[in-house]
């Protein structure tokens, strides 16, 4: 999987990685992957729900989910875990 075919989910409104995944899409990607980490994670589900029944219906469906736990380091030099999700989306 090419990291330019990678959708890093953040605190943008839902539409904006609506529109960066079908702009992926019409540049022949056959495949992206939704990235999100910690309170973004039930953005990014949105954002492939979304895109899988508003904008891409019968084009496009989920092929993977990956879930895990990340250790990051905080401000004060702690570490922390986070839970992480990658959702895989193809073009059918």
């Amino acid at each position: 999987m090419s990291e330019d075919n990678t959708v890093f989910i953040g605190n943008k409104p839902v539409t904006a990685y609506v529109m960066a995944c079908v702009t992926q899409f019409n540049r022949n990607a056959d495949s992206i992957v939704l990235k999100a980490r910690g309170r973004a994670i039930s953005r990014a589900v949105d954002v492939a729900e979304v895109l899988r029944h508003r904008f891409m219906k019968d084009l496009v469906e989920l092929t993977d989910i990956k879930i895990a736990t990340e250790q990051i380091e905080t401000r004060e030099g702690n570490l922390t875990n986070v839970s992480a999700i990658e959702i895989t989306i193809t073009k059918t």
